[in-house]
């Protein structure tokens, strides 16, 4: 069963040691989380659950704006909840200095950031080089200057012990992580095949909804949400999360270099919104001036689709992502995945069929038996207890307990406890830098080539 796994006591290398004469023990051996200009409801999400290592006190710094207040209301009813109630303590400080004011107090040893991304690489540089250690979710770049400011980061981070990390949520949905398991199989799915343009080894597919609940409540977005040049365009966004998926179940535990990297074709296609639907997402009455250049006949076109068709390692591989205003009735943001093999292909599918649930399949291709697939769900049943496997139709269905089906919230939770090992510990893989770096490469050169075409 997936149960948080709270980091121990951390090195006093990481203590802030300016507050020690003044604190415990026990609080001056704690991560203490600075929260910067949090206009993403992700920021909240961090703390929808405590952490033995962290400092229940978290600084936050950001302009005087309706995203902080949105911000604190959902630690608020985080720390209100009468299941599982946080007891976060927030110390807020709102000014236009309020970045100047962050490095100046150095109230805390982790940045997180989780909002607006103009300035989000820079956020991220500055703060690696007054000291700080960052946890950022994605997009940490949004176009080719970020990505050269993002790699003389990593560069400065290394040299001075300090840990950047991204958000990669994903990595944690027990459908991808099976996926990622069975491929791994010889016996089952054979090797993964290199494809072609037409036909890709890999598919990653993600369908994503303006107008949308988090924490039971309708999520409200910032207007600069709609702006490609402070939010980025969708294809150097959400594919972030594909791309590293793409690396992650394909070269496990591999460095991936950039030169790796092939972009073939990359392209983008806006998400046209009427002004009944920004007021609804937004609770804003006009547009901002910011937006008139997506603007015509009172409808916003929002350039928040892209498709990325590349090769890494010489495999083919397509990543693609579709921002509608609403989902259906029932429905949700959705994924669609397939790997392709030699002796099978594994499949995620989470459309009406499956209830909108992600659900993984096995599509054997005729040299995997059901013997072999009884051998490998034995020895997944040690990494994975209870889960297994029933035929349906000409394919195989993946059927996994609902305690390991925990929702997309959740897995901040699993990020971040893994983040803070590897800042107590040190022990971040050597592969994880260079593929985010390459990642960033990845998102920002079919942006490019997207914007050309």
């Amino acid at each position: 069963m997936f149960k948080p796994k709270y980091v121990l006591s951390l090195l006093t290398s990481v203590i802030v040691m300016s507050c020690a004469t003044t604190e415990t023990a026990e609080t001056s051996s704690k991560i203490k989380l600075i929260t910067l200009d949090p206009g993403h409801f992700h920021s909240a999400l961090v703390q929808k659950s405590m952490y033995d290592t962290v400092d229940s006190t978290v600084h936050i710094y950001a302009p005087e704006s309706p995203d902080v207040n949105m911000h604190l209301d959902k630690i608020n009813s985080y720390n209100a909840r009468p299941e599982s109630p946080t007891n976060w303590n927030s110390v807020v400080y709102k000014g236009d200095d309020f970045f100047e004011k962050m490095l100046a107090e150095k109230a805390g040893n982790v940045v997180m950031l989780a909002g607006n991304n103009k300035k989000k690489t820079e956020y991220i540089s500055e703060s690696i080089n007054n000291g700080f250690n960052v946890f950022a979710d994605k997009p940490m770049v949004i176009n080719t200057a970020g990505f050269e400011l993002l790699k003389s980061t990593f560069k400065t981070a290394k040299e001075k012990d300090l840990l950047v990390y991204d958000i990669m949520t994903e990595r944690f949905e027990i459908s991808t992580m099976l996926q990622k398991a069975l491929s791994q199989i010889p016996s089952v799915f054979g090797e993964l095949e290199k494809g072609t343009i037409e036909n890709p080894a890999v598919t990653k597919e993600s369908v994503h909804h303006f107008f949308k609940y988090v924490s039971g409540s309708p999520l409200t977005r910032p207007a600069w949400f709609f702006d490609v040049a402070q939010e980025g365009e969708g294809i150097v966004d959400v594919t972030t999360h594909l791309v590293d998926l793409v690396q992650w179940e394909c070269f496990p535990e591999q460095i991936i270099d950039t030169n790796a990297i092939s972009i073939l074709e990359a392209k983008r296609w806006p998400t046209v919104l009427s002004k009944d639907d920004f007021q609804k997402v937004t609770k804003l009455e006009e547009y901002p001036d910011y937006l008139s250049p997506y603007i015509a006949d009172d409808k916003l076109s929002s350039y928040s689709n892209g498709e990325i068709n590349y090769t890494i390692n010489g495999v083919h591989a397509k990543v693609s992502v579709i921002w509608n205003y609403k989902a259906p009735e029932g429905a949700g943001d959705t994924h669609y995945s397939i790997m392709r093999g030699t002796k099978a292909n594994l499949i995620i599918r989470q459309g009406e069929e499956q209830g909108f649930k992600p659900t993984l399949y096995i599509q054997t291709l005729g040299e995997t038996t059901e013997a072999d697939l009884t051998t490998a769900f034995e020895a997944l049943d040690k990494t994975f207890p209870g889960v297994s496997f029933e035929k349906q139709g000409d394919e195989y269905i993946v059927l996994i307990p609902d305690h390991y089906k925990e929702g997309h919230e959740a897995h901040f939770s699993r990020v971040t406890e893994k983040y803070l090992e590897y800042l107590q510990n040190r022990n971040m893989p050597a592969w994880e830098v260079p593929n985010m770096i390459t990642k960033y490469y990845t998102t920002t050169k079919a942006l490019e080539m997207a914007l050309k075409n």
